[in-house]
């Protein structure tokens, strides 16, 4: 299944690593730095080796570990998604792309000092923050974002310390896309189910003693405007022991329009409508999740001395316009749903990470065209590119991210071929990154290290891997062995 293995050489010397590793001497082959490992990052190095056989990839990574969406952001009960990870291991492991962990651009090292070394860099490192809502209350206890809730289940560093309060029985889930959908069922999901994913143990603990049982997702629009897809929105109707409760009233104006619609709406909003008319007869101790329409919040409440969150303030909408691009206007009329958790679920938002490389902070990309990134004057900077959410925004799934790295990619190739990059004046990044100081890079080798623990420790608990949630931790494995 995996390809030929890196010649790796790891020397330790206390707790600095540096490692070598000689690329084949071929007369000014093509050289790229990829920023991020996570889909877009592997996808753009994968058409690059795909297409140039002399080509070298080095994609650098902040964590020492790779994958990142993929293996952070990737719902446990989706083991099927990240399938993809066997074909980036195997890119991973051949003569002509290089995993360089635990190095962070703009804090760790610039883009000044990369480019020397390659004649393209690509941005293509995600978003690593979530949209607001801009209203009063959204800093309360009790309130979090979706991007760190899927975070702490699912082990990101910078979230396994997030303890979300799951003492009481309603969850309010602001936004109605996958992600939405994702956490709303990470909440009802049995835990016998559960226990037999990569959830994180300490996820896994939290959830076995929640105390939710009912998750309420609201949206701005109407149902024929939901984000979910049709396989996320099945998976909640099969849910064991928990009952959906959608209003048959909320459909009742769009029935008419269903058999007009493009196939996959049509086939959405038919699963929604079959949903709501279905009659189910309640069980005791079972769960539920609904789906409230047109409706915008306006403010995150408490009335507990404790400052905790027990309600969402929201306006009632109507819409304007086609159904295609309706939009919500509020009504004046308002009212309050109760809940003890909420979750806001609007958005992922990217961040700038070098001062070197152009940012709009309205649209949240690196502004760019196809891929090839512009200045303030729309000229193109020739060697620096971007792909992935940085490049169009956080939209999309993997396929979706996977056919813009690729076109990214071509655009380098097509670049390079017609001599529009500059040339690099120095020969190997390592060399550089050795002599600054407080950086300990890690390579492929160093990963499978951590993930044969995770594997060892998932099978002692009967799961496919227990993850390793810890930087610290993750340093401390690789030096052991």
């Amino acid at each position: 299944m995996h390809g030929l293995r890196c010649p790796w050489l790891v020397l330790r010397q206390t707790r600095r690593l540096c490692f070598c590793r000689s690329y084949s001497q071929e007369a000014d082959p093509l050289r790229v730095c990829v920023i991020g490992s996570g889909p877009a990052g592997f996808y753009t190095a994968h058409q690059l080796v795909k297409r140039n056989s002399s080509v070298r990839v080095d994609i650098l990574e902040q964590l020492p570990i790779p994958f990142g969406l993929v293996r952070f952001g990737v719902a446990p009960d989706h083991p099927e998604v990240k399938n993809c990870i066997n074909q980036f291991t195997t890119l991973a492991q051949s003569q002509q792309c290089r995993f360089i962990g635990n190095v962070s651009l703009g804090t760790d090292v610039r883009l000044a000092q990369l480019k020397p070394f390659y004649h393209a860099v690509v941005m293509a490192y995600g978003a690593e923050d979530d949209r607001v809502l801009g209203i009063p209350g959204e800093d309360l206890p009790g309130v979090l974002s979706a991007r760190a809730f899927v975070g702490w289940y699912n082990g990101l560093p910078d979230h396994t310390d997030l303890n979300p309060d799951l003492s009481g029985d309603v969850a309010v889930v602001l936004g109605q896309g996958n992600v939405a959908l994702d956490v709303a069922r990470m909440l009802l999901t049995p835990i016998d189910i559960l226990k037999a994913t990569d959830i994180c143990d300490h996820a896994l603990q939290a959830l076995s003693e929640s105390k939710i049982r009912h998750v309420q997702l609201v949206g701005r629009r109407g149902p024929l405007q939901v984000a979910f897809t049709i396989k996320e929105l099945r998976e909640m109707t099969r849910l064991p022991d928990c009952r959906p409760d959608l209003s048959p009233e909320d459909f009742d104006n769009i029935r008419s329009l269903v058999p007009g619609m493009p196939r996959p709406r049509k086939r959405l909003t038919e699963l929604m409508i079959k949903t709501a008319d279905e009659k189910r007869p309640t069980r005791e101790g079972e769960r539920g999740w609904g789906l409230s329409f047109l409706r915008s919040p306006l403010e995150i409440v408490s009335s507990n001395s404790d400052g905790k969150a027990t309600a969402v303030r929201l306006e009632i909408n109507r819409l304007e316009g086609d159904w295609r691009s309706a939009k919500a206007v509020g009504t004046g009329e308002t009212e309050e749903m109760r809940c003890s958790l909420v979750l806001r679920s609007i958005g992922y938002k990217t961040l700038p990470l070098d001062k070197d490389v152009p940012f709009d902070p309205r649209l949240g990309i690196i502004p760019n065209e196809g891929g090839r990134v512009v200045d303030d004057n729309k000229e193109r900077i020739p060697g620096l590119y971007c792909s992935g959410w940085v490049k169009t925004g956080p939209v999309g799934v993997i396929m979706t991210t996977m056919d813009n790295a690729f076109q990214t990619a071509e655009l380098i190739l097509k670049d390079f071929n017609t001599g529009e990059l500059p040339k690099p004046t120095e020969t190997d990044v390592l060399s550089m990154l050795s002599e600054l100081p407080g950086i300990s890079p890690t390579s492929f080798a160093d990963w499978e290290k951590i993930d044969r623990e995770e594997q060892r420790l998932g099978e002692e608990r009967g799961k496919p891997r227990e993850k390793v949630v810890s930087v610290d931790r993750m340093m401390e494995i690789i030096r052991e062995t």
